[in-house]
């Protein structure tokens, strides 16, 4: 598309939107601001190594498209995957918010080999999930989810490294949760190693244990036993089962059978 203006939106925008991600500016020729943004997107188009598409839309000229997308206001602009609307906003953002915008806005490149490491992790393939990761991490090494995914594979075998991956993943990132519960684990497994700094009470060795058990990713066996220190002394160790529990919910997702099987009881004891 000659300075990426369009001649059929459904082809050049809905069509293409399921092969490349496509970003839509609304704009017209009387808009000001438009004249502010367009030349950004289209700087942003060349410098993007082809992971989306840019196209403009006249509102003038595509009346009909601009109301059946209930354009209002101008510059509007649109990201477009698999033919739908993911994202969008209005205004002539400067270029960093632009950037910003399009960074968590964008479908990762790798997410069908995320899926798939996601998977092997359920299934208890570890290997073929660090596999996958290393892979993508060698391409994009600042994939976020890629770089969660791998410290909660490796944590036993490599825990600085993991603590490395994590690193930085701030509450701000989509992956905060997942990373501050490789954090949360990491911290409990250190434990391990001087298991006299925590106080003397009848729960501590069920804490050890528990805590054993989910460095060996026995997660069903952890959240029972750190399930029965809530129970009993649920602010040992500084609410330590509770936020193991938390952990462990979030590394195995909800759709978890061991999730699902110990939720209810975990609720239970914390309403004790």
């Amino acid at each position: 598309m000659k300075d990426h203006e369009i001649s059929n939106f459904e082809v050049d925008v809905l069509q293409r939107s399921y092969m490349i991600p496509v970003v839509v500016d609304f704009w017209a020729e009387w808009c000001a601001p438009c004249k502010v943004l367009g030349p950004i997107l289209e700087r942003l188009a060349a410098m993007n190594d082809g992971r989306w598409a840019l196209a403009k839309v006249d509102t003038e000229q595509y009346q009909e498209v601009a109301g059946r997308y209930g354009i209002r206001a101008i510059p509007n602009v649109k990201l477009f995957v698999d033919g739908n609307v993911a994202s969008e906003f209005t205004g002539a953002l400067p270029e960093r918010a632009v950037v910003q915008w399009l960074q968590k806005s964008l479908p990762s490149r790798f997410k069908k080999d995320l899926e798939r490491a996601r998977q092997f992790l359920v299934d208890g393939k570890g290997d073929e999930a660090v596999r996958i990761l290393e892979s993508v991490l060698q391409q994009d090494g600042g994939n976020e989810e890629a770089r969660v995914l791998l410290a909660r594979s490796i944590f036993r075998t490599n825990s600085e490294r993991a603590r490395n991956l994590v690193a930085g993943i701030e509450e701000s990132s989509e992956f905060f949760p997942l990373a501050d519960a490789v954090r949360t684990i990491l911290d409990l497994v250190d434990k391990l190693k001087q298991p006299d700094t925590l106080a003397d009470d009848p729960v501590k060795l069920i804490y050890l244990d528990a805590i054993c058990d989910m460095e060996r990713n026995n997660f069903d066996g952890a959240l029972g036993k750190f399930i029965a220190v809530i129970r009993q002394n649920r602010m040992y160790d500084d609410d330590g089962s509770r936020k193991a529990c938390v952990a462990i919910f979030r590394i195995l997702g909800e759709e978890s059978e061991i999730t699902r099987k110990h939720r209810r009881d975990f609720g239970n004891a914390l309403n004790v």
